[in-house]
């Protein structure tokens, strides 16, 4: 579908954290594109592929997507690749009142707690910049969207959620397998007590990484941007990002 005049005047920078699972965004990419298209949000799709050889950095490429995102786009999804939204009622529009979680614990198939924001999170640039992104501290898998809860809670927004919505936990379809792709849970050195902290001096201030390519793909007909990215890690400051 082409966008048209009569579409939403926000364009939306879908940021996708992603490392070797292709089968998956094999799927998604098509599937997202219809999706969005269907409800006339102009968007961009955007694949952030940490290429480098340390622990995968969730928050970090999500920080860099936000910072190579351009600035025809004047919101963010945080959006996983193995999470695709079933229900068409569903809301990506351009949450000015604050972030929207569009996988609300009551719908998410697996993450019930109250304070989760993962999964499918919209923000304006404005208010992602005013939480200084998210911490780039989370080497591994999870915690990266506990801390950022805080810090939206610390920059003094509210989280918003889905009302109306009567699919419950069958309003996603969740694609990974967990027999087939093993979580990176490994807690190294100090991390088990520093994965519970609030890291109040880096973010988007401070994310090191070089882009090793950029390019424009289409998948089964659908647009997307595939950046290539190289994390840095100072491994004084977090020895948990290498696998040793």
């Amino acid at each position: 579908p082409q966008e048209e005049p009569s579409w939403a005047p926000h364009r939306l920078a879908l940021l996708v954290p992603f490392r070797e699972r292709f089968e998956e965004l094999l799927a998604f990419v098509p599937y997202m594109h219809r999706f969005l298209s269907k409800k006339r949000i102009r968007h961009r799709i955007f694949i952030l592929n940490q290429v480098d050889h340390f622990r995968f950095n969730r928050a970090s490429l999500i920080n860099v997507g936000f910072l190579e995102s351009g600035n025809d786009t004047d919101y963010i999804a945080m959006h996983d690749v193995d999470l695709l939204p079933l229900n068409e009622h569903l809301d990506y529009s351009f949450p000015e009142a604050g972030p929207f979680h569009v996988a609300s614990p009551e719908l998410h198939p697996l993450y019930h707690y109250k304070t989760y924001v993962g999964g499918i999170l919209l923000l304006t640039k404005q208010h992602y910049e005013l939480c200084n992104g998210m911490s780039n501290r989370f080497w591994g898998w999870g915690r990266e969207d506990d801390e950022f809860y805080r810090r939206i809670k610390g920059a003094g927004l509210q989280v918003r959620r889905p009302s109306g919505i009567t699919t419950g936990y069958e309003t996603f379809q969740h694609l990974h397998d967990p027999a087939w792709r093993k979580r990176d849970q490994k807690r190294i050195a100090a991390q088990k007590q520093e994965q519970f902290k609030v890291d109040r001096e880096g973010g988007l201030n401070n994310v090191r990484y070089r882009i090793e390519s950029r390019t424009d793909l289409s998948v089964a007909g659908a647009p997307c941007t595939v950046l290539n990215i190289l994390l840095d890690c100072d491994t004084n400051e977090t020895p948990w990002c290498t696998f040793g």
